[in-house]
């Protein structure tokens, strides 16, 4: 190395920042060396994990491919420089900068490293049967992880390089209560919306009725808002603070509806007539696919005539479907009345 510099016409005993220039390009030939056969290494074992990608492996397995894309070159870049270090005199100053830059790159890789895991956990509820209509909620707690992750790596390099964090972080926090004052409605907005996220109280796609008055079904859930489109066809703007604190009737997660209905039988109808009256409901329950019969009884006799009261059960939580059930069970029991000769009472005087 000293006789190719010297070749080239330059003294290889040449100080620069104290160590002779042909120590520099020791450093500097072994760091690129090692660089460039750990980024071998490395696009060997990506080229050869990418092949065993898929759903089938093992969970660990595939947090583990999802960290190795996630795997940037600073690392190695990071390893090649404590190598290069050490065939160098460094004098403090420069050992502390040098240290300082290796945290860097380390706390750099770790946060991506982190961000990866996050993302990956994220996705997997995602696919899960229960959320799989979450990607607003899932995309707000991803937010909010890389923005603790990535505030944290700033820290960790601020303080590496020399800066007075612990001053930082009182003015910050000086400052942080000022702003958050100003803008408390925003952030309680904020916090809502991640309580959202956590809690799943509803999802996109579910039909909601709010104890204000407002229904609708869930559009979006933003950051600051979740937006329902109503049965008219307007839009409706919440603020996720009011959600979290508001009464919600759920009806996406119905696993079934119910019917309960009253009809009086005219006065006049003898018993025997009267008697076949809950089977004619439970015949008509019965004829229609995913309703369930529970009961039907003669539960008065009134002024108008004799009230019966019945109820039935339609699976699923399809409003149109329910409403088209129904009907055809009323219309049945109706047809079957008509047919008997049985009469309903005209309805009350108002």
């Amino acid at each position: 190395m000293y006789d190719l510099l010297h070749r080239i016409g330059l003294d290889a005993d040449r100080l620069l920042l104290g160590n002779p220039l042909g120590d520099w390009l020791y450093a500097l030939g072994f760091g690129l060396v090692t660089f460039l056969g750990l980024l071998f290494l490395f696009r060997q074992l990506a080229a050869r994990t990418r092949r065993f990608a898929g759903p089938e492996l093992p969970r660990g397995l595939r947090l583990l491919l999802a960290l190795q894309r996630k795997t940037k070159f600073l690392p190695l870049l990071a390893v090649s420089l404590l190598v290069g270090s050490k065939y160098l005199d460094l004098g403090s100053h420069a050992e502390r900068l040098t240290s300082g830059v290796l945290v860097v790159l380390v706390a750099v890789q770790l946060a991506l490293w982190s961000s990866a895991a996050v993302r990956f956990y994220l996705e997997e509820q995602l696919a899960s049967a229960r959320y799989q209509k979450s990607q607003a909620m899932v995309t707000i707690a991803q937010f909010i992880a890389n923005l603790a992750i990535w505030s944290l790596v700033a820290l960790l390099a601020l303080d590496n390089l020399g800066f007075q964090v612990k001053t930082l972080l009182a003015g910050l926090g000086i400052g942080g209560i000022a702003i958050a004052l100003a803008v408390q409605n925003v952030l309680g907005d904020l916090f809502a919306s991640v309580s959202i996220a956590l809690d799943k109280p509803f999802e996109v796609g579910d039909a909601l009725t709010l104890d204000s008055g407002y229904s609708g079904t869930v559009e979006a859930v933003g950051i600051k808002s979740t937006r329902l489109r109503s049965t008219s066809g307007e839009q409706i703007v919440v603020a996720n603070a009011e959600l979290v604190k508001a009464r919600i009737r759920n009806y996406g997660r119905l696993s079934e509806r119910r019917s309960v209905f009253r009809f009086v039988i005219a006065p006049g109808t003898g018993a025997a007539d009267l008697a076949t009256v809950p089977p004619i409901v439970c015949a008509a329950v019965e004829a229609q696919p995913g309703a369930r019969f529970e009961r039907a009884h003669l539960i008065g006799i009134v002024a108008r005539g004799y009230e019966y009261e019945a109820s039935f059960v339609v699976g699923g939580s399809d409003y149109t479907r329910f409403l088209d059930v129904q009907q055809a069970i009323h219309l049945a029991i109706a047809a079957e009345l008509e047919r008997r000769g049985i009469r309903l009472a005209p309805a009350a005087a108002a």
